[in-house]
């Protein structure tokens, strides 16, 4: 029996009694990061990252979280646990479990590039390791963040040019945070969406400091709405709520902008190619860092990924989960995910 299972309910360690990411209510579970699709309500216990906690306690409500810091061993069962940087959001870590020395390594989602918020990325070997592979294609190479926030200020000073409010749609857990330093540096007032504010004021209580935002209510000032820089879910997109902001344009911030076709269907003025997941080049030298003997791909384009990791020496299994359907997971064809 592998240390590791693919059950109904989830990634199990039969061996520890608990699961990895649960898409269903468990006893035990262990989080990677607190995006929708990785964290479900119900569970009795949840282990996770200390800057996770927070997250999970806002979007999951009251329950029983204990927390730990990266690279710390918390033993379950015997089986010993360990949380190590996956670089994909505030608190998003990679699941380490070891027992009679054979070495999972679950990494939840994950980017490679340093974002200054998130913690870099940190390969850790093992024998089995599970990847996920959402920009999975060649044809998915991300910009260093620094080129992409230059052009996303370069836009909103043309738009305040022009008289317009900057609009970008950004998942609420991610990349509103990211935004946050950038913008800064071209407006002294950033409005943001309910859902990016609950975020915000979540994570700014647990002490991670951040810059400054105002939450757009029925009390701000109509002075403050005109050629503003606006953070909101892309559930904003198409609805009433945008209207107060005057004339406007729009900027989408997803690593599915890479493909241009994709920001005509949104009816988008302007889109970003800024990902909070690895593209082909950083999933493939994430995978060779860890030396595994087994590589397990999930949630993205796991046909193609797969079959190329085989071609070149890399054993790869495709493997089905629930996982991908956060906001940036979903691809544009398909239905938006939460907020």
């Amino acid at each position: 029996m592998p240390l590791i299972e693919f059950s109904d309910c989830g990634l199990y360690c039969r061996a520890g009694d608990f699961y990895i990411d649960p898409w269903r209510p468990v006893e035990r579970a262990v989080i990677t990061h607190a995006h929708s699709d990785h964290a479900h309500w119900g569970s009795k216990s949840y282990l996770c990252h200390n800057d996770t906690k927070p997250l999970l306690r806002l979007r999951l409500g009251p329950g029983n979280y204990q927390s730990t810091g990266w690279n710390q061993t918390v033993y379950m069962n015997g089986v010993r646990v360990s949380l190590h940087p996956a670089g994909h959001i505030i608190g998003s870590s990679q699941i380490r479990v070891e027992h009679n020395g054979e070495v999972w390594v679950i990494s939840g989602d994950y980017k490679l590039e340093n974002d200054g918020l998130s913690g870099q990325f940190e390969p850790v070997k093992c024998q089995h390791f599970i990847s996920e592979c959402t920009f999975g294609l060649p044809i998915y190479h991300w910009k260093k963040q620094e080129d992409i926030f230059s052009n996303i200020l370069q836009w909103v000073l043309r738009n305040k040019e022009a008289g317009k409010s900057s609009i970008l749609f950004a998942y609420s857990l991610g990349k509103a945070q990211r935004l946050l330093p950038a913008l800064s540096a071209v407006t002294d007032r950033i409005l943001v969406h309910g859902a990016v504010y609950n975020v915000h004021m979540a994570l700014v209580n647990a002490g991670i400091k951040l810059p400054e935002v105002h939450r757009v209510s029925a009390d701000t000032p109509k002075e403050w709405l005109k050629n503003s820089v606006v953070i909101a879910p892309s559930s904003a997109e198409g609805s009433s709520w945008l209207k107060k902001f005057g004339p406007l344009s729009i900027g989408i911030c997803s690593g599915w902008m890479q493909v241009r076709g994709n920001m005509r269907r949104r009816n988008a003025d302007a889109g970003f190619a800024l990902s909070d997941h690895a593209d082909w080049e950083g999933l493939i030298t994430a995978i060779k860092a860890t030396q595994a003997e087994q590589v397990y791909v999930t949630h993205g384009f796991t046909a193609a990924f797969g079959r190329y990791l085989n071609e070149v020496g890399i054993n790869a299994k495709e493997v089905r989960t629930e996982f991908g359907n956060d906001e940036e997971d979903a691809h544009p064809s398909l239905p938006e995910g939460e907020e």
